[in-house]
């Protein structure tokens, strides 16, 4: 099985070192949510990943500071775009893969910052959807995100007009507080909020179990008639709605 875990936001300058930090959270929270992904750790449980170059690195902020910096070095472009850093989990269990890719740190006016991870796992396996799309938005403060996987996208493409770049849902999906802010009541039940512990979040919305894509669709369809899936207004100043 295939699965995306995602979360999008406006320009928000950050630097290196705080980037860092946010990587090393990631990472760690990963591993810890799914422990049957790969095959031999650390003494100390960490992983180790790969830079898209084959490169090993500790998810420790050291490590991922020079790799950043690195990854600045290489791009003229990243001041104001941002900074961009793929990583793959080293020495995957039968079955998986694990692959984080982020853009964050920079300012652009028409371009999102971005968090992706695709999660392929043997079709047994038991995935924490909530809790890996809660991990990305304690982490990063997106202004959107979702869980979800390629029957999802087709669907709402085909059934609700959705397009690539926009503000959508999965079965699960999070929202920031002006977001969550909109969500009907029909969605209500849906909704849990996350605690708010370094800054301001929004919630999750467990909208139904993975493959039941009429439900995802009859969300979205209501989340965008509520403003709560509106885009950010562009030129794009701030990282949340």
């Amino acid at each position: 099985m295939r699965r995306v875990v995602r979360g999008f936001w406006g320009p928000r300058q950050e630097s290196t070192e705080a980037l860092a930090a946010r990587w090393s959270t990631t990472l760690t929270r990963f591993a810890e949510l799914l422990p049957a992904a790969v095959r031999r750790k650390a003494d100390d449980g960490a992983w180790t990943w790969r830079t898209t170059e084959s490169v090993p690195l500790q998810p420790d902020e050291k490590s991922l500071l020079d790799a950043l910096r690195a990854a600045q070095s290489a791009d003229d472009w990243s001041a104001a775009d941002g900074t961009s850093l793929r990583l793959l989990a080293a020495d995957p269990a039968p079955g998986w893969k694990l692959e984080i890719a982020v853009l964050a740190g920079g300012t652009p006016q028409y371009l999102l910052q971005s968090l992706v991870a695709t999660i392929v796992a043997p079709d047994d396996a038991r995935l924490p959807d909530a809790d890996l799309l809660a991990a990305v938005a304690e982490t990063w403060h997106p202004d959107y995100g979702d869980v979800s996987d390629r029957a999802v996208t087709a669907a709402l493409k085909k059934e609700a007009g959705f397009k690539i770049g926009t503000p959508s849902i999965g079965w699960v999906g999070y929202l920031s507080p002006t977001r969550a802010s909109r969500v009907p009541a029909t969605l209500a039940p849906t909704v849990r909020q996350l605690p708010a512990a370094d800054g301001p979040l929004g919630a999750l919305l467990s909208v139904t179990h993975p493959g039941d894509t009429d439900a995802v669709v009859g969300a979205y369809v209501s989340l965008k008639a509520s403003g709560a899936l509106d885009p950010l207004p562009q030129p794009m100043n701030r990282p949340t709605l």
